[in-house]
């Protein structure tokens, strides 16, 4: 099988999807509809930690990422 012939599935509904199909990689437009009020919702979230001490100090937060805080003896 050639790499432009993959099959897939839908993210939504789980349905077998080809990259040939126009709205890949739905689908159904009712599929990614339905993948985009979840993320306008907030049900999808990319996370990761915050390590830019500037960032940190503007949102209030410690500016020493966790496990890397100076212990006096």
């Amino acid at each position: 099988m050639s790499v432009n012939n993959k099959i897939l599935r839908c993210p939504t509904c789980r349905a077998v999807v080809t990259q040939k199909e126009e709205n890949f990689p739905f689908c159904s437009d009712r599929c990614r509809l339905i993948d985009l009020g979840k993320w306008a919702s907030g049900a999808y979230r990319i996370s990761s930690p915050i390590l830019d001490p500037e960032v940190l100090e503007g949102l209030g937060g410690d500016a020493t990422p966790h496990g890397e805080h100076d212990e006096e003896d």
